[in-house]
């Protein structure tokens, strides 16, 4: 018997489209980054690549905040590092839950010993600064927490004019922003946020396993002002913030790999522009949907808070959820989100993120999906979504 029967078969995954919630599809740079070669955590050349990152995601951000960093972790780790950082034992926490995401965010708060007041709306709703507004007047938090675009929903949550009323009760703002990172303005200082976390693997388009997250002054004052050490050794800022600037002082060795890919996906971020990139979600946002809407498929959240890069649409009657998605995967490489929570079954996620928001996987899906619904006996015109998505592309871009 020879060596290799002794273990598996190589690492040859199969080439997919990845138009789910996330991952989105990887630039070959910046898998060709990840590749590069290995050096040390406290390396020279590693601290300037640190550096760099904490310049571009400022930008990213549209912060100045000195606490900027990537956390070691996925998106998850970075809502964990944020709240295990500014809440203690006993401090009460207003959470906003209507998706999925929400509701991991009250259980991270109950977990820490926190208070956890919950404002809950259906999934796919939105809410109002007025209903936020007489929570936080009445229950006096902490923190206010709440969710800018929800995975689980397709609902893109306002966020202007939020801050005034949580600091005006005395509150921190901390917002989920995982999913709307890099494909929608998050605009920190001017909306006043205190503390965001996203993720890689969404609209930066890099894998999954580091989780962007910055902390306005007020939030830092706060931390520093905790009377009890943060639950989370890993996550406490106080000491990883020491790695990331100042002393450099040994923490935890880095992800130094993931480092080098998040750079060059910050890289192509700023290249591209945040307003072309902003601009290139929506237009193939539009286009996405005006070629469902030719289909009969509808949105399952109200236009005017429909996600540009997570659109969830209702599966037509009678049609089988998880067989059109196997279909999809199986026949043209293509995957798509199944609904969640109370959305499980009745809608399809459809992610548009990073360097998957282009029309040519527009047309791509549009064309696959309809064979699809075809041979499960669903009625439509043949090729009617892929022609409203061209309308829409020839009569509003023009370059």
């Amino acid at each position: 018997m020879t060596i290799e029967h002794h273990f598996h078969s190589p690492i040859q995954p199969p080439r997919r489209t990845l138009m789910g919630p996330g991952p989105s599809d990887i630039a070959a740079s910046v898998l060709t980054a990840m590749a590069a070669p290995t050096v040390g955590h406290l390396d020279p050349y590693f601290l300037k690549v640190m550096d760099e990152l904490q310049e571009m995601l400022r930008t990213l951000f549209h912060t100045t905040n000195e606490l900027t960093l990537a956390v070691s972790g996925t998106g998850s780790a970075g809502m964990e590092a944020c709240v295990v950082n500014l809440i203690e034992p006993g401090d009460k926490m207003v959470v906003c839950t209507n998706g999925v995401f929400g509701g991991r965010m009250a259980d991270v708060a109950s977990r820490v010993g926190a208070e956890v007041v919950e404002i809950t709306r259906e999934f796919g709703e939105v809410f109002s600064v007025e209903e936020i507004a007489e929570v936080v007047k009445k229950e006096k938090p902490k923190v206010l927490g709440i969710v800018h675009a929800e995975t689980s929903t397709g609902a893109a949550q306002s966020l202007k004019e939020l801050a005034d009323v949580v600091h005006d009760a005395g509150a921190l703002l901390l917002v989920d922003c995982v999913t709307s990172l890099g494909g929608m303005p998050v605009k920190i200082d001017e909306w006043n946020i205190d503390a965001a976390y996203s993720g890689t693997q969404k609209c930066l388009s890099c894998p999954p396993g580091l989780a962007p997250v910055t902390f306005s002054s007020r939030a830092v004052a706060a931390m520093d002002a905790r009377k009890t050490k943060v639950s989370s050794w890993y996550l406490d800022m106080s000491m990883v913030r020491s790695y990331w600037g100042g002393s450099r002082a040994y923490h935890h060795t880095a992800p130094i790999n993931m480092n080098y890919g998040l750079h060059q996906a910050l890289r192509l971020v700023l290249e591209e522009g945040m307003e072309n990139r902003y601009s290139r979600h929506y237009a193939n946002h539009c286009a996405l949907k005006a070629g469902l809407q030719a289909m009969g498929i509808q949105f399952a959240v109200a236009e005017d808070h429909q996600l540009p890069m997570l659109n969830a649409v209702k599966i037509p009657e009678g049609i089988d959820d998880a067989a059109i998605r196997s279909q999809l995967l199986n026949w043209f490489g293509i995957e798509i989100g199944g609904g969640l929570g109370s959305m499980k079954g009745k809608t399809w996620r459809i992610g548009l993120m990073g360097e998957t928001s282009r029309g040519s996987n527009v047309l791509m899906f549009l064309a696959a999906l309809d064979q699809c619904l075809l041979h499960a006996g669903y009625q439509l015109s043949p090729g009617a979504g892929v022609a409203a998505a061209n309308d829409f592309y020839r009569t509003t871009i023009t370059d």
